[in-house]
């Protein structure tokens, strides 16, 4: 019974996610066809392995950002990485402010830079990146 409540709660979180853009439905139901008997946790894996990519590069970019003058090229490269990780999983939204990062650095647009990552991510009170 209580598995049966869970798995509602996870189509409910899916579907919304589906409808409000964040999830590609088509990539994301791809990822999910992927899973079988043999790897019964296989999306979990991924979508783990995302967010731990992800923390690791948040940290990279954050890093990054304080240095002067900004080095465009290693940013654009790992927002490269981060966009990649969140096209493999759908993360429609995430990609799109990734493809709008790396414009930026190949403008060499220090300002666009900085709005970019203020819509990919949120700071915390000490100014650490989170997400």
């Amino acid at each position: 019974m209580e598995q049966n409540h869970l798995k509602k709660q996870i189509n409910s979180i899916r579907t919304s996610l589906f409808a409000q853009g964040y999830l590609d439905k088509v990539q994301f139901t791809q990822l999910e066809e992927l899973q079988d008997d043999a790897n019964p946790n296989f999306v979990q894996e991924v979508v783990t392995l995302f967010y731990s990519d992800s923390k690791r590069l948040i940290g990279n970019v954050e890093s990054a950002l304080h240095n002067h003058p900004l080095d465009f090229g290693k940013l654009d490269d790992y927002m490269h990485q981060f966009k990649g990780s969140s096209s493999s999983i759908g993360a429609i939204k995430v990609k799109d402010e990734c493809t709008k990062f790396q414009e930026c650095c190949k403008a060499r647009n220090g300002e666009g830079v900085f709005k970019s990552v203020d819509a990919l991510f949120i700071a915390d009170a000490s100014g650490h990146l989170i997400k």
